[in-house]
């Protein structure tokens, strides 16, 4: 019979990842608003499809929910969440966010034909982003940068404070009524 071992098993060493967009580790910039720290890990892994810089974004550490992104084609969606009622044109795109909407977070990626007006396209996202979109909390910070023909675009709470133990507020969202309030 053989004697169990406890000897730990070890496995080879794999190389790093070396794309750019798969290897996120750290943002750019760690001190900063939410937004500011997401512009960065963007403008790190600017490359890509719009998807690929999506899931980097959307898995910065410095996000405090299950995130999700997926991609969005310009003839399915007449309307962009988050942009009333702009007719957003673009080649292709990605949206990033929480995979339960109660926190006010919602980001685009936009990849623009060649010889697209950029500031122009960021002014229009700019004219009619609503930071209320959330029906029941509002966004605190907006961001529209681009990198080339890449555009970024995010709202989002300044912080992911936790609650504290008499309430608290977590991205925008009080979590108790005040002392005196009830619950509408």
């Amino acid at each position: 019979a053989t004697e169990p071992t406890t000897e730990p098993i070890t496995e080879p060493a794999t190389e790093p990842a070396t794309d750019p967009v798969e290897d996120v580790t750290e943002p750019a910039a760690t001190e900063g608003t939410v937004g500011e720290t997401l512009l960065a890990t963007f403008k790190a892994n600017s490359t890509g499809t719009a998807e690929e810089i999506a899931n980097a974004v959307i898995s910065d550490p410095i996000i405090q929910f299950m995130g999700m992104a997926t991609p969005i084609n310009p003839t399915d969606f007449e309307f962009l969440s988050g942009l009333g009622e702009a007719k957003i044109e673009y080649e292709e795109g990605a949206m990033f966010g929480p995979m339960i909407g109660t926190i006010p977070f919602i980001g685009y990626i936009f990849k623009l034909a060649e010889g697209t007006d950029v500031e122009a396209f960021k002014t229009t996202l700019e004219e009619n982003a609503n930071l209320r979109w959330n029906i029941c909390t509002a966004a605190e910070e907006l961001v529209v940068e681009s990198e080339g023909n890449t555009v970024f675009f995010l709202m989002c709470p300044t912080t992911f404070e936790q609650p504290e133990e008499e309430g608290g507020d977590i991205g925008g969202m009080d979590m108790l009524p005040e002392e005196g309030e009830g619950i509408v």
